[in-house]
């Protein structure tokens, strides 16, 4: 009797305060699915809720995005529980030490990571409108977070885009300019960075914000609302293979119950999905695997549509696609969602307990060495994503040897870097660290390979043993190096990022700085290529050098070490011709078609929010012989030159090289180089073997098949010519992210990074063909052309922005290559 009274009085409760809150409709003034909302709309509509009803929702920025949008996150509740919001948060998290005892659902639902998958921030609205109206008994165990937008760059983009293009009414035919975004496509954030592939690496500010969030809550459940191509029926889990390893065999399961709720919804209304197909859970850092790896129960929903769509379209059958249909769908998983968890609340904290505290992994620690800046960059990478770390005394490791890739004994060194897998985020530490993932199923979505210790460029030593390490104490981030107007000069280090940061605060500056070709030993001392040299007499006419100097040196933690004489114990001294002056070189990227919007996107990134040097975007429609002469670089990102590169651009940028400028050419834009007169690269020639017979594949079999023609994102050690300019601040080998099997015939004179005739990859996966293809070419290398350089990046050093190690690659060719 007890119970029928509750469900009455909740029945009562929410009938009173429907009639009170305002439909997402009723709100904006014009029916969900017939517009697009712009983010300002949105986030109105939340605050409006939050207002009405505030003792069950409450609205809280967590940032801002590089254009000044809020990024906000709904809680959603019972009154109860919003109450005791920050008991139930800090119970949860208890989970995490194997000490909570809770029964309270967390659920956290993100919306529009996408900016043009833009159906999933209208289906947030009614999705909380009607957590708070029909489906509230949901929430009675149940807290539910939404993001109702993590992009708000790259959707307002798309929002803007579509209501200045479209007809009135909406034109449902696919070729309508309606239906076709332009270069500049609103999928990417502000810096066309994909989100929904950095929330491992962190790169993005969006990225950033919203982990510190994420990590004070750790959900039970969550989900990536999506959208795929107009004639795709609806995706939701179970996912494909591969899964990674650590996905607990709940994790799957519990995909599956969610799975079958959905379908029986999507049934009753004769909706069309699939599952266990296309997208698969291995690649750690979208927003289904990352959320496993930290215990949740991590999943993508994609609709058809995306930025082709609009408000309908046509679809191949013959069928219309309305943006109200799209909504139905999403809010339907949604709200499924939030049924199936409420429903098993119980089992998700046992669960989520169980995740945390039964660990038994191969490998108990991670021991890493290499240059201070290096490990500091990855320590803060860690931090970023409560990782624990600590330092190691010295002592003997036995392990796996990434440099190697065979088991050795190595001595660590005072103050090594430890991380071990024997904390809560130990998964998620196994999973950045392991050498070589574990795949279940070579046909992927995307790479296979990303070890921290690779991306990084650091000595590591995968060790079956935990080893011992103190918490206390970090990499200093100062400098104590004392400037004085009198000293000779000042050297300093070229080993990473860092140091390139601390150069272009230089230039930038107008200090100017010098650098070997050679090494050399001074004063008892030993310096490498690269190394630089800051002396009194190039910056005489500097009234302030000192002070500039010894502020920048201190902003940057930048060890400088003073000298008195220019006179080398052994090399050649500092008025040699093999010490150059630093050229503060003015730098332009091309932007626009051919370019791929997300390498664009990489430079554009790196040289604004890495290097903190000023770049010209050149936008290729104007690109002219003019244009050029106000430029020492211009960098050509990976694309589609076929049809760019007609006869006047050909000859305006070898007139201009031959005149001085340095052109990188990244990816794609090698081929467009290819055969062009003044350009010596070549695309390596692979004859089949003529003996092999041909066997019959089966039309079911003919994409496995074609895997051997496929390297999906795999490591490869290389071979470093160190004395190349290109190379400055490397040793004698590289570990590359080869993202495919673009194969280019070593360089006469110029080859700097290659590979040679064994091209077993140190981690992911390569088929046997393209292997072949790669054997015996080159990665990196730079050619003269009269007065000019051209550079070649045939492999990516910039790729997401977190292949850490590549970068100075990539700043080497802007200012040592000369």
């Amino acid at each position: 009797m007890k119970r029928i009274l509750v469900v009455l009085f909740l029945t009562a409760y929410i009938a009173t305060n429907a009639q009170n809150i305002k439909s997402p409709s009723e709100f904006l003034g014009y029916e969900l699915g017939t517009e697009f909302s712009r983010h300002h709309e949105v986030i109105a509509y939340y605050n409006y809720l939050a207002q009405t009803v505030s003792e069950r929702v409450s609205l809280k920025p967590y940032g801002k995005t590089n254009e000044r949008r809020p990024l906000m996150l709904a809680y959603v509740s019972s009154a109860e529980n919003m109450k005791n919001i920050e008991t139930i948060r800090t119970n949860h998290l208890k989970n995490t030490r194997g000490e909570g005892n809770t029964e309270i659902a967390i659920v956290w639902l993100s919306y529009n990571v996408h900016g043009n998958e833009s159906v999933s921030t209208e289906a947030s609205m009614q999705t909380i409108y009607e957590l708070l109206t029909k489906k509230a008994s949901y929430l009675e165990n149940t807290v539910v977070i939404i993001d109702p937008c993590i992009n708000p760059d790259g959707r307002d983009r798309y929002v803007n885009w579509y209501n200045e293009n479209r007809n009135t009414p909406n034109n449902v035919d696919p070729k309508s300019k309606e239906h076709h975004e332009g270069w500049l496509n609103g999928r990417a954030n502000h810096y066309m960075f994909d989100l929904n592939r950095d929330w491992a690496w962190l790169t993005q500010v969006e990225s950033q914000q919203r982990l510190k969030v994420y990590n004070q809550w750790l959900p039970h459940v969550h989900v990536d609302f999506h959208e795929q191509g107009v004639d795709s029926p609806y995706y939701f889990a179970p996912a494909a293979e591969p899964y990674h390893e650590v996905i607990t065999n709940f994790q799957r399961d519990f995909q599956v119950t969610i799975g079958e709720n959905h379908a029986k919804y999507f049934d009753e209304n004769g909706w069309f999905y699939f599952t266990k197909e296309v997208f698969d859970l291995f690649y750690p850092s979208y927003g289904d695997t990352y959320p496993l790896y930290n215990g949740a129960i991590g999943m993508t929903y994609e609709q058809g549509g995306s930025g082709r769509a609009g408000l309908g379209i046509l679809t191949r059958s013959g069928d219309t696609l309305t943006l109200k249909d799209r909504i139905a769908h999403h809010f339907t998983t949604g709200i499924s969602t939030v049924e199936v968890a409420s429903g098993n609340a119980k089992k998700l904290n046992e669960e989520f307990k169980k995740f945390y505290t039964n660990k038994n992994f191969k490998y108990k620690s991670y021991v890493l060495n290499g240059d201070n800046d290096k490990i500091k960059a990855l320590t803060q990478l860690l931090e970023q994503h409560e990782i624990e770390y600590g330092w190691s005394d010295a002592t003997t490791v036995k392990g796996f040897d990434y440099g190697s890739g065979k088991t050795k004994s190595s001595k660590t060194k005072n103050e090594s870097l430890v991380v071990s897998t024997d904390q809560p985020k130990g998964t998620l530490v196994k999973v950045l660290f392991e050498p070589n993932a574990k795949l279940s199923d070579s046909l992927t979505y995307d790479i296979t390979a990303w070890s921290l210790p690779y991306a990084y460029g650091l000595e590591a030593i995968a060790s079956e043993t935990k080893v011992n390490s103190t918490k206390a104490g970090s990499i200093s981030d100062t400098s104590n190096t004392i400037i004085t107007e009198n000293t000779y000069a000042y050297i300093g280090t070229w080993n990473g990022m860092n140091d390139a940061r601390f150069l272009a605060n230089l230039l930038k500056e107008n200090i100017k700085v010098k650098f070997s070709k050679k090494p050399f030993s001074l004063e008892g001392q030993k310096y490498d290529r690269g190394s630089l040299i800051i002396t009194k007499s190039d910056n005489r006419n500097k009234k302030d050098f000192a002070i500039k100097l010894s502020e920048i040196s201190k902003k940057h933690a930048k060890q400088l070490t003073p000298t008195s004489t220019g006179f080398v114990d052994r090399g050649d001294d500092f008025g040699s011709s093999s010490v150059h002056l630093i050229k503060k070189n003015n730098i332009a990227v091309l932007t626009g078609k051919p370019t791929s919007t997300l390498q664009f996107g990489e430079v554009w990134h790196f040289f604004e929010q890495q290097l903190k040097y000023p770049v010209t975007v050149l936008e290729s429609d104007y690109l002219n012989a003019e244009d050029l002469e106000e430029y020492d670089v211009l960098i050509l990102p990976d694309g589609w030159y076929g049809s760019f590169m007609n006869n006047n651009i050909q000859k305006e940028l070898k007139e201009w090289v031959k005149n001085g400028g340095k052109l990188i050419a990244m990816g794609g834009a090698i081929e467009g180089l290819e055969g062009k007169s003044g350009f010596s690269i070549k695309s390596k020639k692979t004859e089949k073997d003529s003996t092999l017979i041909e066997h019959l594949i089966t039309y079911e079999n003919s994409e496995r098949e074609g895997i051997k023609d496929l390297i999906t994102g795999a490591i490869f050690k290389t071979k470093v010519d160190h004395t190349n300019p290109l190379a400055f601040g490397y040793g004698d080998s590289y570990f590359t992210l080869k993202l495919g099997d673009d194969s280019f015939e070593y360089l006469k004179e110029g080859t700097a990074v290659y590979l040679e005739e064994e091209t077993t990859p140190a981690a992911g996966f390569a088929g046997s063909e393209a292997r072949k293809r790669i054997a015996n070419t080159l990665v990196f290398g730079t050619e003269n052309y009269g007065r000019g350089h051209v550079v070649y990046m045939v492999d990516n050093p910039l790729f997401r922005g977190f292949w850490e190690n590549g970068k100075l690659f990539f700043a080497n060719a802007l200012f040592m290559v000369d």
